[in-house]
């Protein structure tokens, strides 16, 4: 009887954990620029007699995925460390996590 043995490359899974949460990182930064840029459209429609105000419309109608996307990545990266940890100790309760 054959057995499943499973492998795990412990320092190539850690780089891709931290690939996902620069990602993020990246993700966030783009959420507080869009952020601002948002706020500043809002202050300044009153010179283009409201052209910007449908601008910054749009950009709030996009940055909550935007911020989603970044919690996201956070939490993929937490879940991929999570399971090299498990790994490590030879826990199988994280096992039902990735399937």
């Amino acid at each position: 009887m054959a057995t499943n043995e499973v492998f795990m490359d412990i320092p190539e899974v850690e780089k891709v954990a931290k690939s996902f949460s620069s990602f993020g990182d990246t993700i966030k930064n783009i959420a507080n620029v869009l952020q601002v840029l948002s706020d500043s459209l809002k202050a300044t429609a009153w010179l283009s007699f409201g052209a910007t105000a449908a601008v910054a419309a749009f950009i709030d109608g996009i940055l909550p995925a935007v911020k989603a996307a970044a919690t996201e990545m956070h939490d993929i990266s937490q879940a991929i460390l999570a399971a090299i940890q498990a790994y490590r100790t030879g826990d199988t309760s994280a096992a039902g996590r990735f399937i």
